[in-house]
């Protein structure tokens, strides 16, 4: 009943023995090698168009550089205030890409093209004491474990535009929202007005694989320099290569996806049938569930593993408290029956 973290799960038999067969012989180092051409040609069929490909160790470095491509001096990000950005990764966006970040409340943990607006209204792009507009980013899945639709993405890339900002998407769980919406990713990122997106290979089966994607290749010319500043470039790249085609070939990563996507649809029945209530309407692989504090500490007691999360304000009970249950590939329907049961208990 290992529901704390996707980051918790091994690799996908797939995407192991990917690795295994790419480690004889001799390949070009840098990314040179067939099979970083072939991932490449792989998300070019994915999203429908060429795409600027690079890969990094983690998602901070993916998230943190795509910002800094979008950068400008003083520059500012604006982003939900709960985004993983703002929330998780330190000082990394902010030290690698120069940019200060500007969170925004949002219902749900999205933003909205409205309240993008009216933030970018109290920075005029003239003072230097207030810092440049340069970009915003959207998670999706968000932080909350909701997701925004193709809409939702072009209202606020259409404001950003307007303003002359990029558009960054963290995707550390892309496949999850693809899967949930139900478009083709191409509608939830470059179709929608995404610039760049962090594309997750760690959380949905790889071992270590993480990749930064340009939907316009010239917007790419100064990539390559920020990630060799910031130590990303792999000189076996082809290892990362190997994972991503694995995921990426047949699809296979939405498969994954639809998967995890299933067991969390599961676990919010459980929990509701138990008696516990949803946070949020999550529809991904995410589930943020309210429950009694004896209830909780029994499904620990019993081995559940899950993370306990910050509540908003009114949101509890002095008798309750709010947990994070992640589903993966590697979840089974006997993990959530087993989970059903304690809390049936």
């Amino acid at each position: 009943m290992n529901f704390a973290s996707d980051n918790w799960a091994g690799a996908h038999p797939a995407i192991a023995a990917a690795l295994q067969d790419a480690a004889g012989g001799f390949e070009p180092a840098y990314g040179g090698d067939r099979l970083t051409k072939a991932v490449e040609a792989e998300f070019a069929r994915i999203f429908g168009r060429d795409v600027a490909v690079f890969f990094v160790g983690t998602g901070t470095a993916a998230n943190s550089l795509a910002l800094a491509a979008l950068g400008k001096p003083g520059g500012l990000v604006f982003c939900h205030e709960g985004a993983h950005i703002n929330t998780d990764e330190g000082s990394a966006p902010e030290y690698l890409s120069g940019c200060k970040l500007i969170g925004i409340p949002g219902v749900d943990g999205r933003l909205t093209a409205a309240a993008l607006a009216e933030t970018l209204a109290r920075f005029p792009p003239n003072p230097v004491r207030y810092g440049q507009p340069a970009a915003v980013s959207l998670s999706n899945l968000t932080e909350y474990g909701t997701a925004y639709a193709p809409p939702d993405i072009a209202a606020i890339a259409n404001v950003a535009h307007d303003a002359g900002l990029g558009v960054h998407l963290d995707g550390a769980r892309f496949g999850n929202a693809v899967a949930a919406i139900g478009v083709p990713p191409a509608a939830l990122s470059a179709a929608a007005g995404v610039d760049v997106m962090s594309f997750g290979g760690s959380k949905a089966g790889c071992f270590a694989a993480e990749a930064v994607l340009f939907f316009d290749p010239a917007r790419a010319a100064e990539f390559p320099f920020l990630r060799k500043r910031s130590g990303h470039l792999f000189s076996k790249s082809r290892f990362i290569a190997a994972q991503f085609l694995a995921l990426l070939e047949d699809d296979l990563w939405l498969d994954l996806a639809r998967h995890a996507n299933a067991m969390a649809a599961q676990l919010r029945e459980a929990v509701t049938a138990a008696g516990g209530r949803l946070a949020w309407p999550a529809m991904g692989n995410e589930v943020f569930v309210i429950l009694p504090q004896a209830m909780a500490k029994r499904a620990a007691d019993s081995g559940a593993r899950f993370g306990e999360w910050d509540a908003e304000p009114g949101m509890l009970s002095t008798d309750e408290v709010l947990i994070r249950l992640v589903t993966c590939f590697a979840t089974t329907d006997a993990e959530v029956d087993a989970f059903a049961r304690v809390l049936r208990t």
